[in-house]
């Protein structure tokens, strides 16, 4: 279950990673972000900029040229 739904789908490198950026930084820890991208990119970025945070990624999955990444919110830095 998300909290929040952050639709990115049509922005190019690096708005998607930008955006949940700044979303995740509203938020509260435990709740959790489901981020929809069409740019490639977002498959790279988002997962590698993840491993040095304290947010999770949950789940990814891509179908059809569509990305979809949820992410639990880890205590902010």
């Amino acid at each position: 279950m998300v909290d929040i739904t952050l639709d990115a789908t049509g922005l190019r490198c690096p708005m998607p990673l930008l955006k949940a950026k700044l979303q995740l930084g509203s938020m509260s820890p435990g709740q959790q972000l489901e981020v929809l991208a069409t740019d490639s990119g977002s498959a790279r970025d988002i997962p590698a900029w993840l491993a040095h945070t304290s947010h999770e990624l949950v789940a990814s999955d891509e179908s059809g040229g569509r990305y979809r990444f949820v992410i639990r919110v880890g205590e902010q830095e």
